[in-house]
């Protein structure tokens, strides 16, 4: 099999948090040398948030969420209120093709990094700042979180039952869109590069990117002048459309029952002839009110009182997979026990994968959710532990002697 797409290209990583360091992941993935430019004055707040293995906190280089989202990294920390760290991360852009920053707009200005400042360094080098709002407009220095970015997208305005209040998606999805988006554009950057010799600036908006999955809600109030109602699990265009209740598991966590759901979606007649059928209710669909989509959304309650009394007496699998036989969407609700020990499919993929850490040993990590028949696209290592490469890197890319590097770090500047 070939090289990896991207390598051989090489990231200068000044991402931090969830938004950059996910479009830097996939880079990774993708086989990109993304060097991690990090601090331990203020280290990423995401190494000292659980998950942790065994639920014991302690140190920067134990955090699930971050060694998720930094694999095939590698990490060099500078301490710049010294001037040699400013020196280093010089050096870097001008051994790098791209530069990724998620910082608030103007940060990377101020820190003597902007893109013009990039450009003496190494001009064709391609920038690439996600900052929340982007950098121009009367939101670019609004604080920039994923909860107040899915609100503001539009997304909570269509989340949640009917009469209820706006609600949360339930995580910061803002995040993680942007940073595939993020990671689509500096593909692009660097395909124009490649024909053309030119590098450039990408300004990226991580709100709106959040906006970008959400056309339907502006389309039909700008068609109509009418908002979207929320309507739960309810679909406007089918019925039925929702989550049922299974049988519980039958183990228990800590002393608790474990539920069980299944998602049934029924698009059209056809479909909801062949769930009746399989529910052995084909007298529903002729004649009732139940028989056309119309009456279906009308007893819409009703309706789903009676698939539940189906559901609740089998197991999620069960009916997912008589469903699916029988030609209907339907699918487990999963849960992270089902989903990391349990899905068939998941494990024909291979899509777990295990990578040892220093500190944490070796853990299942999340893998790449594509193959490609050429090219090589794996985890290549387990996320790095803060400062691991300052060696490797300042000695093995940068130039510097050990001597340099014991100079360096006695000054403070590897802090």
């Amino acid at each position: 099999m070939a090289k990896a797409p991207l390598d051989g290209v090489r990231i200068a990583d000044f991402t931090w948090v969830w938004a950059g360091p996910y479009c830097t992941l996939q880079l990774a993935h993708l086989g990109a040398d993304v060097i991690r430019i990090e601090t331990a004055n203020r280290p990423c707040i995401t190494r000292v948030l659980p998950p942790w293995p065994e639920g014991r906190p302690g140190g920067l280089n134990r955090s699930g969420y971050f060694n998720q989202y930094n694999q095939g990294k590698r990490s060099i920390t500078l301490n710049f209120r010294n001037e040699a760290a400013h020196e280093i991360a010089c050096r870097l852009v001008a051994h790098s093709d791209i530069v990724t920053n998620n910082f608030a707009h103007g940060v990377m200005e101020r820190m003597g990094f902007g893109y013009e400042a990039l450009r003496q360094i190494k001009p064709d080098i391609i920038m690439i700042s996600l900052s929340g709002y982007g950098d121009t407009g009367p939101y670019r220095d609004y604080v920039a979180y994923g909860p107040a970015q899915v609100p503001l997208s539009g997304l909570s305005a269509l989340t949640g039952y009917k009469g209820w209040p706006p609600m949360h998606s339930g995580f910061s999805y803002a995040d993680p869109n942007a940073g595939v988006h993020g990671a689509f554009a500096v593909l692009a950057a660097l395909y124009h590069r490649a024909k053309t010799g030119e590098g450039q600036y990408i300004d990226m908006s991580q709100w709106e990117c959040a906006m970008a999955l959400l056309p339907e809600g502006i389309l039909e109030y700008t068609f109509n002048a009418h908002e979207p109602e929320r309507i739960g699990n309810s679909d406007p265009q089918m019925a039925p459309h929702g989550i049922y209740r299974c049988l519980d598991r039958p183990e228990r966590i800590a002393g608790n029952s474990i539920d069980q759901f299944v998602a049934i979606a029924c698009a059209d007649d056809i479909d909801w002839g062949r769930l009746a059928r399989a529910m052995g209710r084909s007298e529903l669909t002729v004649g009732t009110k139940f028989a056309t989509l119309a009456g279906r959304k009308e007893n819409e309650d009703e309706l789903d009182a009676i698939i539940t009394q189906w559901t609740s007496s089998r197991r999620a699998q069960d009916v997912a997979e008589m469903l699916q036989r029988a030609g209907v969407a339907a699918a487990v609700v999963a849960d992270n026990k089902y989903l990391s020990e349990e899905d068939v499919h998941l494990k024909a993929h291979d899509y777990f994968v295990y990578r040892n850490h220093p500190e944490v040993g070796t853990r299942q990590h999340a893998g790449v959710p594509w193959k490609m028949s050429r090219t090589e696209t794996i985890v290549r290592s387990a996320a790095p532990t803060i400062g691991q490469h300052n060696d490797e890197v300042l000695t093995g890319l940068l130039g510097y002697s050990k001597e340099e590097v014991a100079q360096l770090r006695a000054a403070g500047a590897l802090d």
